[in-house]
């Protein structure tokens, strides 16, 4: 089965290099995709120059439709997801991520973070639903019509998906692996006002989802 690696990028020069490094020394992913979604720094050239096909936007989409525009342009029957500003990542990491998938014994793969930093095993261990490294076939992908509306709620779109349809997800455990987090990027008040937005985009996909599934009963 094709592998497809997407990425979803922006102003992340820093850290682009390395993940699509790992990712081409890898024989079973098929292509590395990156999409820039807007950035303003060298994520695009710097992750081109590592091997990797990069799909530059305009403008900022958002998480969850730069990672559609990822798929569609893709080939895989198995998409991996990762983030564009992972610390720490290895082959080995990829490998336990896919392999459940490859093997069907998994109809998708989240990671999560451990012995990496204090604060990001922390949010992890708290909210390991957020994570952004994980592996899906690309059918359930093609089965959720709102993904590319949900900005920084895709992680919760696809959990919602998988947990209604009874269908097998495998947590793995990434050890030794981290981000950098919008704290850092941005400094302290920018990376926390981006934090709290992002928050607010997956409060605001629960509860649109909420009012769904209760019209739903209602007409039922």
């Amino acid at each position: 089965m094709k592998v497809s690696a997407v990425i979803p990028a922006y102003n992340e020069e820093k850290t682009i290099g390395h993940i699509t490094r790992v990712l081409a020394s890898i024989p079973y992913i098929t292509e590395i995709i990156v999409v820039d979604d807007g950035s303003e720094d060298h994520t695009a050239w710097v992750a081109e120059a590592n091997g990797a096909k990069v799909i530059s936007l305009p403008k900022n989409i958002g998480k969850g439709g730069a990672m559609m525009v990822g798929v569609r342009n893709s080939v895989g029957e198995i998409i991996l997801f990762l983030d564009a500003d992972l610390i720490g990542l290895t082959t080995k990491h990829v490998m336990d991520l896919v392999e459940p998938v490859i093997m069907g014994h998994a109809e998708m793969t989240v990671g999560v973070f451990e012995h990496g930093r204090v604060a990001t095993d922390l949010a992890q261990y708290l909210a390991p639903f957020l994570s952004g490294q994980r592996v899906v076939k690309r059918e359930i992908l093609e089965q959720i019509s709102d993904l590319e509306a949900t900005r920084f709620g895709v992680e919760m779109a696809l959990n919602r998906y998988v947990a209604e349809h009874g269908l097998t997800v495998h947590e793995i455990i990434l050890s030794d692996m981290s981000h950098i987090m919008k704290e850092e990027k941005l400094g302290f008040f920018k990376g926390f006002s981006a934090r709290l937005r992002m928050y607010w985009e997956i409060a605001k996909y629960l509860s649109s989802q909420k009012h769904l599934l209760e019209d739903r009963r209602r007409n039922n």
